[in-house]
Order: C-alpha cells, then structure tokens, then sequence
C-alpha cells in the first residue's frame, strides 16, 4: 500500500523540521529541505504488504549531501516518522567510531530534544567490545595449564605478568561490584589489544543460553535492550556481520528494518573485506597436527565419553588427508617466490591459479571440510552436554571446552574457504576474485600466507542485504566520482534506476577557500626528486602555518618529508604513528587553543573524517594525487578484469577513485560557514595530464591560484 501514509508522514516531518529549527534559533538551509524531502518521498513509497512485507524494488536512495548541509539532522527527520508509521525498526550504520559516539552523544539527543519526537535508542556493537566472563575466569583460574592447550607459537597462552593478572582481578571485582558494565568503551583507562583481546569471544566460542553466566553477560544484556528500542545505531562491520549469519541474529530482522548507511561510500570496501579469505600455511600445519593430541585430551577429561570418542576417531584419516595437501602446496608455493625476484608477494594473474595447485586445494578443501563436519559434532555434543541432554559429559567439561573447540572449529573453516577459493574458479562474465600469496617474516619465523578477496561486492551486497531488507538510504559527502553516481551504483549492486540525489554545499566556497598549485620542478613520476622538493616547499610554507594538515601517499614520504624539516618545524609536527589518531586531534586542537602553531603530517586515514573547524585548521597541503597503489592485489585483478571487458581500468576506475579520495581531502578545510583557509595541492600532474582537468571540475568550487 504505498502512498497512503504520505500526507500523515508529510505532516510528522513538517512539524518536527518547524520544531527543530525554532527550538535551535536556526533558519531552514536549502539543501537540507532538500535531503528531508528526497529521503521521505523514497521511503514513504515503498509499498507494503497486509503482514508488513516489502512490495515492489525501489527501496533504496541515495543522496550525497555536501558538508555543511546537515545531513544528520536531515535523515534523522526524514527517517524516523516513516519508521514509526510503518512500524519498523531503523539501523543506522556508519563507518567509524567517532560518528557513532557523535550521534549517541550529540545528535540523536538534540534530536529527541528540539524535533519533539519519541524515540528510544542504543548502540550496538560486536562482542569484541564486551567481557566474556568465562573467558576471564579461565585466565585467572588455570595459570598453571594454559600453556598446555596452545596451538600456534604465536598464541601460547603463557603465565600472566603478574601486572596483568592484577589488572583481570581488578576488571572482575568492578565488574561483580557493577561499578563496571564488561563494555570496554566505558573503561576509564584505554587497554592495549593483547590485553582486551583474550578477554573475548565471537560466535564460533560462544555457548549462548548454554552458558553458566549467561544472565550476567555484558554482549546478551546489552543485546536484550537492542529488542526494546526503535534506533539501532550500529557500524558497517556489524551489519555485514549480523547478515552473514543470516540477519537478524545481532540487528533486528533486516525484512523489518530500515537502514540507514552514513559514510556510504566505505560499505562496498568493507562488504569485500568480509568475504576475503586467509589461510597461513605453517600455522594451519600446526594446528592440524595438534588437533588430535588437543582431542585426546577432551576425551581424557570426559572419561572416554563415547559420544566424543567416535567424531574424534573419524577425525584421524581426514586430518591427515589435510596435511598431506598442504604438505604438498607448500614447496609450490615457494617455488613461486623462487621466481619472483626477491618480491614477498607473488599474485596470480587475473585470479587464475595454477591447475597443479587448483587440484591440490580442491584436495585440501574435500579433507577441511570432512575435518570441520566433525568437529561440529564434537561442539554439537559439548553444547548438548551444557543443556544437561548428555549424562556422561560433566557441564564442567563442556563448559570448559566448548569455546576452545569452536575456535579451533573456526579456524579449520577458514582453511576450507580459502582452500575452496583457490580451488573454485570464477564464473565466466562475473567479477573475479584476486588471489595472491606473501611471504611473512615474523622474527625470523618465516611463514607463507595464501589469501583471496573479491574485487566486487556488488553481488553480496545484492543477496545478503538490498533484497532483504525493507528499505535503506545510503548518504555521504562523497558518493560521486567525477559527477556521476554510476560507479557507485556499480560498486553496491543495486540498479543503474535507483534514486539518487547530489546536493551542493551550502558554504561559499570561491570566497572562502583557494585551491593553490604551485610552478614545480618534478611530479611523483620521479619519486625521489618530487618528495625531495616536497619537502622544500614544506618547510618555506609551514614557517608562517597556524594550524595545518599535510596529507602524504606513502609512509616512506612522509618521514623523508620530516627529516628534511629543521628542528623549529619538526617540534610544531604531529606525526600519524606517534600517537592514536584521537590522541593527535587532542594534542592539535590544544596547542592551537594555547596559541601556539601546530601541524598535522598524516597518510589516508586524515583524508576523511577529520573534522577541525575554525582556527583548528587554516592549511590543507595535499603532496600527491591519491591514485591507489599500483601492486594492491586487489586493484590489480580489479584494472584487469576492466580492460579484460573491453574497458579502460586507468579512466574507467583510477582516475574515477583518485577523484573521490581527491574530494574527500579537499574536504577537511571548510567544516563550517565561518571556516576560510588554503589548499596546496604539490602535484602538476592536475595541470599537465589529460585527466587533470577532470579531477579539477570535479572539485568544490574554491579559488584557484593555479601556476600553468
């Protein structure tokens, strides 16, 4: 039934944008008008069955929304009335941490506050972010067995620092007194990841309703209160995570819920990330032969349980079928390294393995598969076991064993689905998956790692999400690339007709900022003499820079940068690997609070995301054009499978990214209407290349101060 609710929806958002805006002291910005009206009309047309089911396929809009449009504000307004006159829920989505705390702590609040509406919401996050109480206990209780039940060198489970095994009592006792609630977000004091980590579990470990601590445990109350709320705000990891289980299983059922995607144009990278495989070969050895010994020692404990006995026997022959597999895959793989003149990566040529090791991994992925059938009928027992349902396993035992045996579980799957992408080749006209080996060199210990990973998520993201879910809005400052929104569409799976909307920043650009680009000697064609000149154009423009940001393309640029600054420059630098990115913005915005100068050197990561109005930030310094890395696995089988289609991967899909990554930089000087500063861009290419003129049309419309 779509379009009846639309007048009742109008009238809702109406009055809660009138209320919002009067409430604040602001005046309604175009755009934003604008935005609230797109997304409305997109959702509010989505037609809906007698039991509240999806009708039809125009579910999804896009809208990329220019800073200073407030777009939060604006899907916010939009969303929510449509949500709660169609009784569904609302999952709204970002890519970082920091947006999440802003719209938990700031926006959703104010919203709440000033629009009138009546909205329960909550964060969510995996369990990673909680205290497994079990996980924790056994820390503390086995000291003296742990380092029996290692599998890996590099995860023996040793005897505490004493320093540590102090800090779990102490994480304990708050935690039992409840002036702690087991989220690590809400520790005072930040813990190191190998601290947090063993502190964990994930859903291959986890015994659920099983579990002795069940009704005390941090990830399933914070879960329990997801039920009762209209707002889920969650991070694209969950999300993808929560529908590869199927949906539902963490969010609420995707078929009832409405997604919102801010940072959108992360979602196509991070869906490809979470179907890319890994498989090291010595660790994977290593793990497959102590398997039976680690099985052994189960069985020991359970008194020779029969029902854990007969899985375990059927283990030994395909176990062995395993490591022989990959007994033979490794000479073969070092044979690849023996012609790769020296490279620790060698990649297979638009996907394509070699027969030879194709057949061994289809051997490999038959015996990994066999091996992982079995141990779910060991963790299958272990958990009926915990349920009371088996007599002649002690609860104790299971309880003990389940997490231990889930993640060895884990592991060996991830064997098979690697093993299987090496095997499986792709299918004809379809997007191929980039699959490649390195040479890994941990201390001395050198061990191989066969990795696979798609070039396109398009499809995933088609079955596991757009045709599931009831509706979505997909927003971001920076969804087009040179204008168009065709590559994203592409990237995302979903059809050329989808709606979509590019609304313009509300600042004035050509008053407030200049984009400059310098007469130079050299470009990046020349690495070495362009990072040389870099650096001396640095240090003659950052003796007079108030509050700076230098954005670099490479780690080994930016420190010969540094070292070529004088000693008054380098003690004004905030270098990207010196301190956590936070803990950098903290230490800018303070100096330049105290009055003094203060320069940001940083990679990729200080591309986007970086917001610092006002005097926080005068001067963006852009060294090189941020084409990606010419050797990435990934975008290599990519660039071939363009020019394989009859495309051309350099204008088709580097020039397009370069344009998008270029925006998005440019991005960082004008946060607010208030803000003016300058953009130096140290790259001639913009202005000797073909491609140039693009890339420079595709930006704000900023003054330019270009030397030709």
């Amino acid at each position: 039934m779509p379009g009846l609710l639309d007048a009742a929806i109008k009238k809702s958002i109406q009055s809660a944008y009138s209320q919002f805006l009067s409430s604040k002291g602001l005046k309604a910005r175009v755009a934003q008008k604008q935005m609230i009206a797109t997304i409305a009309r997109g959702l509010a047309g989505i037609g809906m069955g007698d039991k509240g089911e999806r009708l039809g396929e125009k579910h999804v809009t896009v809208v990329e929304a220019g800073t200073g449009t407030g777009k939060t504000i604006a899907y916010l307004l939009a969303t929510l009335p449509v949500a709660s006159a169609r009784k569904k829920k609302v999952v709204l989505s970002t890519a970082t941490v920091s947006l999440q705390e802003q719209l938990v702590n700031k926006d959703l609040p104010e919203v709440i506050e000033h629009a009138g509406l009546k909205v329960d919401f909550q964060l969510a996050k995996g369990r990673g972010r909680y205290l497994c109480i079990n996980k924790i206990e056994q820390h503390l209780e086995r000291q003296g067995e742990l380092g029996q039940m290692a599998l890996y060198e590099d995860e023996e489970a040793e005897v505490l620092d004493p320093a540590i095994k102090a800090l779990y009592r102490d994480l304990v006792d708050r935690f039992a007194s409840g002036q702690w609630d087991g989220d690590r977000d809400n520790l005072a004091d930040t813990l190191d990841d190998q601290i947090w980590r063993p502190l964990t579990s994930d859903h291959m470990q986890c015994s659920n309703r099983r579990c002795l601590n069940f009704s005390a445990c941090p990830f399933y109350r914070a879960r329990e209160r997801l039920d009762t709320v209209q707002l889920v705000v969650a991070n694209h990891d969950l999300v993808l995570s929560d529908l590869a289980l199927g949906g539902g299983a963490i969010l609420p059922d995707p078929g009832d819920t409405i997604y919102v995607f801010d940072e959108g144009h992360h979602l196509a990278d991070k869906a490809s990330g979470h179907f890319a495989f890994s498989m090291r070969v010595g660790a994977s050895q290593k793990l497959l032969q102590g398997l039976p010994k680690k099985l052994g020692a189960l069985i020991d404990e359970a008194e020779g349980a029969l029902a854990l006995r007969d899985p375990s026997e059927r283990l030994q022959r395909p176990v062995s079928d395993a490591l022989l597999s990959i007994e033979q895959v490794e000479p073969m793989l070092v044979a690849l390294f023996d012609k790769s003149e020296g490279s620790n990566r060698v990649r297979f040529h638009k996907g394509k393995v070699p027969e030879a090791l194709s057949l061994l991994c289809r051997d490999l992925t038959s015996a990994s598969e066999r091996v992982s059938q079995q141990l779910e009928q060991v963790v299958s027992v272990l958990r009926e076991a915990m349920e009371g349902e088996i007599a002649d396993v002690d609860r104790s035992v299971a309880e003990r064993w389940y997490p231990q045996i889930g993640r060895v579980w884990g592991r060996v799957q991830q064997v098979s689905w690697l093993a299987r992408s090496f095997a499986t080749p792709d299918l004809e006209g379809r997007s191929p998956t980039a699959r490649w080996v390195s040479r890994l060199d941990n201390n001395g210990l050198v061990d191989l790692e066969m990795r696979s990973a798609p070039v396109s998520s398009a499809d995933t993201l088609k079955e596991h999400l757009w045709e599931v879910c009831f509706g979505a809005v997909v927003t971001s400052a920076t969804l087009t690339a040179l204008g168009r929104f065709d590559r994203l569409l592409d990237q995302l799976g979903l059809p050329d007709d989808t709606p979509c909307e590019k609304l313009e920043s509300p600042f004035d650009h050509y008053a407030k900022g200049v984009l400059q680009v310098p007469a130079m000697k050299t470009d990046p064609g020349d690495p070495q003499a362009h990072t040389e000149e870099v650096a001396e154009i640095l240090t003659r423009r950052l003796v007079d820079a108030k509050a700076a940001l230098v954005l670099f393309s490479s780690w080994r640029q930016m420190r010969t940068a540094l070292e070529r600054q004088p000693e008054s420059i380098k003690n004004r630098v905030l270098a990207q690997g010196e301190q956590s990115r936070q803990e950098i913005l903290r230490l800018h915005r303070e100096r330049i609070d105290a009055g003094s100068p203060s320069v940001i050197f940083g990679l990729a990561s200080f591309a986007e995301g970086v917001d610092l109005p006002g005097g926080y930030l005068t001067d963006v310094i852009i060294t090189k054009l941020p084409f990606g890395v010419p050797d990435d696995p990934v975008d290599a089988t990519l660039a071939e499978w363009i020019e394989q289609q009859g495309g051309n991967a350099f204008s088709d899909w580097s020039v397009p990214t370069a344009s998008m990554r270029l925006t998005q930089a440019v991005g960082r000087l004008l946060r607010t209407e208030e803000d003016s500063g300058t953009i130096v861009l140290l790259d001639r290419r913009i202005v000797t290349r073909r491609y140039g003129q693009l890339l420079l049309n595709s930006l704000p419309p900023f003054r330019r101060d270009i030397a030709y």
